[in-house]
């Protein structure tokens, strides 16, 4: 760690600068030989380095989601060049070209990061051994081995020997408990961290060999953390808690704000933005016009969340626009006169569907249909003069009421037609 830490040492100079300003303005407030002033300064340091790397950190954002959204045709790559190792590295290199990606941008806050947390290391370890280093004099060094976080001396570590805890002023207890904590609250912070990023901020309906590759680094990274902390020095592990509680708060504003399309965040987000719309009729924030945009341009290709979104503004009579503004609909958008009557304001009003009439109504109807008009001329047989029937048309009218086939039947009768009978012969 000493030879990594001294390839740094370009950097141990600003580092250990901004530490003694730091601690200037503490130890006016803390004491200038307490371990707030000290940890105070680290923690600022840290804050320091990572609101500069903010920009790299959406950088990472947007790398991560492109890389994706790439790997279902990664996937497809493997699979047709699975013999061709050379084949496919060219294959994936046109791919990130095509779609202008970088895997490399995803490691961009940590290898940005590095050489600040190699050079504090580098400063610490000075610390402790005795050594004027960077910006910090005889004075400083001095100062900074009496201060103590919680009872730990800065420049401790967890695997000193007893001898080394008491030249600092501290008993090898404290330390190790101390140190101990501190290694436990960077493991946890750093699987929670990748734990919320694999339950919520993850496409659920893609599974990709890189969502496998994430789980297995969501335990792999915690126990890193744990192996290497024991040979922190208290200050670096300062430094590293405070950076990954950092991270965690980042991530979880991004999940919450940004998340990621397809996501358990995404669904949870679009439910409060939906109740949101429906309450004030319109969208409020910058950042959720610009989601809302892009559900409209995707068209087809939205996921079951966002159809879902789009089809509940629709069902309130809103409607949502290309520049991801939300409007009411013209079928539903009224204006109230001057008596308080709303009255229709925009487009054609709605066409009403005819009610279902019952049959004694459809029958009742064709009665009525049926009857001569008062006007007009008669055709119904009725009119006829009755001179004009013949005369044996009364006796030959239709069978009397109840004359059917029920009645023949019950006289003995055999049903259907019947044979004439032949004439008698006399």
């Amino acid at each position: 760690m000493d030879t990594i830490a001294s390839l740094f040492s370009f950097i141990t100079w600003p580092v250990s600068w901004v530490i003694v300003q730091f601690h200037k303005v503490y130890g006016a407030i803390f004491g200038p030989d307490t371990g707030w002033a000290w940890g105070l300064s680290i923690v600022s340091l840290v804050i320091l380095i990572r609101i500069c790397l903010i920009p790299l950190f959406v950088k990472q954002i947007k790398a991560t989601r492109a890389m994706q959204t790439l790997q279902p045709e990664m996937k497809k790559i493997q699979e047709r060049y699975k013999n061709d190792k050379q084949r496919q590295s060219e294959e994936m290199m046109k791919l990130y070209k095509e779609t202008g990606t970088n895997p490399l941008s995803s490691c961009l806050p940590i290898l940005a990061q590095s050489p600040f947390f190699f050079a504090l290391y580098h400063v610490l370890n000075g610390i402790a051994t005795g050594k004027t280093i960077g910006v910090i004099n005889d004075p400083l060094l001095a100062s900074a081995r009496q201060a103590h976080i919680f009872g730990a001396p800065l420049a401790a570590k967890f695997m000193d020997s007893s001898s080394k805890v008491e030249a600092l002023g501290a008993t090898l207890t404290d330390v190790r408990v101390v140190t101990a904590i501190m290694i436990v609250l960077m493991s946890f912070s750093q699987f929670y961290t990748q734990r919320q990023l694999m339950t919520k901020n993850v496409d659920t309906t893609v599974k990709t060999p890189f969502m496998q590759q994430q789980k297995m680094l969501m335990y792999v990274f915690p126990v890193m953390f744990a192996v290497f902390g024991i040979n922190f020095p208290v200050g670096v592990l300062v430094y590293w808690l405070t950076t990954n509680v950092w991270t965690m708060g980042q991530q979880m504003y991004v999940i919450h704000n940004n998340p990621t399309p397809g996501s358990k965040a995404q669904a949870a987000y679009l439910e409060r933005l939906y109740k949101h719309v429906t309450h004030h009729g319109k969208v409020a924030r910058r950042r959720d016009k610009v989601i809302v945009k892009a559900i409209v341009a995707k068209g087809r290709d939205r996921n079951e969340f966002e159809r879902k979104f789009i089809n509940g503004l629709n069902k309130v009579g809103l409607a949502a626009q290309t520049d991801g503004s939300v409007i009411r609909g013209e079928s539903q958008a009224v204006a109230v006169a001057e008596d308080g009557t709303p009255t229709t304001t925009g487009g054609q009003p709605k066409r009403q569907q005819p009610k279902r009439q019952s049959k004694s109504q459809r029958q009742s109807g064709a009665a009525k249909a049926d009857e001569p008009s008062s006007t007009g001329p008669s055709l119904s047989k009725s009119d006829e003069p009755e001179d004009t029937k013949p005369a044996g048309a009364s006796a030959k009218a239709a069978p009397k009421q109840g004359s059917g086939t029920r009645s023949k039947a019950q006289s003995g009768q055999r049903k259907g037609p019947q044979r004439p009978k032949s004439p008698s012969k006399k």
